[in-house]
């Protein structure tokens, strides 16, 4: 970014950072094209078709090699405004369409089973008041009179229906956090057990109280009234089941990302494999760090030229034995590349210390900038009222003195994908509205955050698939495995189970620590 950009161009749609003309912009783009084509799984992933989000601060190139620029880079750079071209295959968009369908179903699933539940909801709520209301309506001039004892029934049976639909509220109509692929074995045994017992209870109403005409209305309230206090008990074992029977710690799983090796350990209770899986998933987007494909690219590449320069010919021809001067001269080229050991450790250093440096000029240039932010405000407060900058303003005003030296230092560490124009603007206008210390906003870019810490368009990792060998529905053992696998990695999970701990006690006697200190007085004769 040259030094006279002006503001409009930096904060213009989709920009795109090229060399000295639009050729170049061209190049680029179908280098960024490149990786997808030369690896075989990369074009056998998925794509989603979104609303286009705002480019990344430095476009999306994370192929494009760092080690060739200097510190210099940028100094002749031009923004170019123009909007995005995107293409996708057949292949992808038959892939498209089969996530759609598999959405569809999922959304079905997931509104019958609502649906159940709420028409079993409103029938248990429904009965007892049935109960009580059926015999008014049918022999009202047959009934007994209810005295004192059964119209204090009544306000039982109101005050435990309320007390049941707030605990049914709070226990059951939650937002759902996640479509699992299989229903949850608890709930459905708690469904159907209501639903028998409800339909036992009109079954006897039916054949008792229908038929008969009781007379007893009192008895009738009764019956009610045991009704809802069997719905009570059927709540507390559901608070039971549901809640309160995972909450002790009984495994310990540890997860590992397939592509970088990250690791993180959960203790977890009775769960079954797909309840667990969910926990994983709500662990992994809050404390691993942000799924970076870039980084793995430059060792994809350096382990793929280090093996090119391997190479074996026969001079000799197909027909001749010349095995034995392959083995040695394969054995020859494998001493020399013993080497490469060497070229990765002083290759890493080169890299460390370029990102010290730029680092270095990143926390000066955003020192600065605050500062002239702190000199602004001086000069605001004695301004009118009317007259003075908004955050966002002030914002827009100090990003192009330090939009250089961030841009660079993104580049670096291979996180320009992960950071476009508008929302550094938004967590600078935050930093600034909130008085917060250049330190503060530059915690977001010096160490990458977790997942959560970035928008939906750029996590890498929206639909998961779960695969084991037990059933999902079946509960956490020692020894079980099972992996979520994403668009472009997995999550591989393993049960352990917490070991039984015998403690035991010691008793220490309190006498055994008292001792006698006797001095003997040395006297001159």
């Amino acid at each position: 970014m040259s030094a006279a950009m002006d503001t409009e161009s930096t904060y213009s749609g989709y920009s795109h950072y090229s060399g000295h003309s639009k050729k170049a912009h061209r190049q680029g783009r179908d280098r960024h094209k490149s990786p997808r084509s030369k690896d075989g799984s990369r074009s056998e992933k998925s794509v989603t078709i979104q609303t286009p989000p705002a480019e990344p601060l430095l476009g999306n190139d994370a192929s494009r090699a760092e080690e060739g620029q200097d510190d210099n880079w940028g100094e002749t750079t031009t923004a170019i405004t123009g909007t995005s071209e995107h293409s996708i295959s057949q292949e992808d968009i038959a892939r498209i369409s089969k996530d759609l369908e598999d959405s569809v179903g999922l959304d079905c699933k997931r509104y019958l089973g609502l649906t159940v539940a709420a028409v079993l909801g409103l029938l248990v709520f429904l009965t007892p008041i049935a109960f009580i209301l059926l015999p008014q309506i049918l022999w009202r001039d047959d009934l007994e009179p209810c005295g004192t004892v059964c119209e204090g029934l009544f306000i039982s049976v109101a005050f435990k229906l309320l007390i049941l639909l707030i605990g049914t509220w709070a226990l059951f109509f939650r937002q759902p956090k996640a479509d699992l692929p299989r229903v949850f074995v608890f709930r459905a045994l708690l469904l159907v057990l209501i639903f028998l017992f409800v339909f036992s209870y009109w079954l006897f109403y039916g054949v008792r109280i229908l038929d008969s005409k009781d007379t007893n209305y009192q008895g009738i309230v009764q019956y009610a009234v045991s009704l809802v206090d069997a719905l009570l008990f059927i709540h507390y074992l559901a608070i039971v089941l549901l809640e309160l029977r995972q909450l002790q710690p009984m495994f310990t799983v540890k997860v590992v990302r397939s592509t970088d090796g990250e690791s993180r350990y959960y203790s977890l209770g009775h769960l079954s494999i797909q309840r667990a899986a969910l926990v994983v998933l709500e662990n992994y987007y809050r404390d691993f760090t942000v799924y970076n494909p870039a980084l793995l690219t430059a060792s994809k590449s350096r382990a793929a030229k280090h093996m090119a320069g391997l190479k074996v010919y026969n001079v000799d021809g197909p027909g001749n034995n010349a095995s034995g001067q392959s083995r040695a001269m394969i054995a020859a080229a494998a001493r020399r590349r013993d080497s490469s050991h060497n070229e990765l450790y002083y290759e890493e250093a080169d890299h460390e210390r370029r990102v010290r440096k730029r680092r270095a000029r990143l926390v000066v240039a955003v020192e600065e900038a605050f500062t002239h932010i702190k000199r602004l405000q001086a000069e605001e407060q004695q301004k009118a009222p009317g007259e003075m900058m908004d955050p966002r303003e002030a914002a827009q005003a100090i990003f192009p003195s330090m939009a250089r030296a961030l841009q660079k230092y993104l580049r670096t560490t291979r996180q320009q994908q992960y950071h476009s124009m508008e929302s550094i603007l938004q967590h600078l206008s935050f930093c600034i509205t909130n008085n917060m210390t250049p330190k503060a906003f530059l915690e977001r870019y010096l160490n990458p955050g977790p997942t959560l810490q970035y928008d939906r368009d750029r996590w890498f990792s929206k639909q998961w698939t779960l695969v084991s060998e037990e059933a999902v529905t079946s509960g956490l053992q020692d020894g079980v495995v099972f992996v979520l696998k994403c668009l472009d990695f997995s999550l591989v999970v393993n049960v352990k189970k917490i070991p039984f701990i015998k403690l035991s006690e010691e008793f220490i006697d309190p006498k055994s620590h008292k001792f006698v200190l006797r001095l003997q007085s040395e006297t001159s004769v």
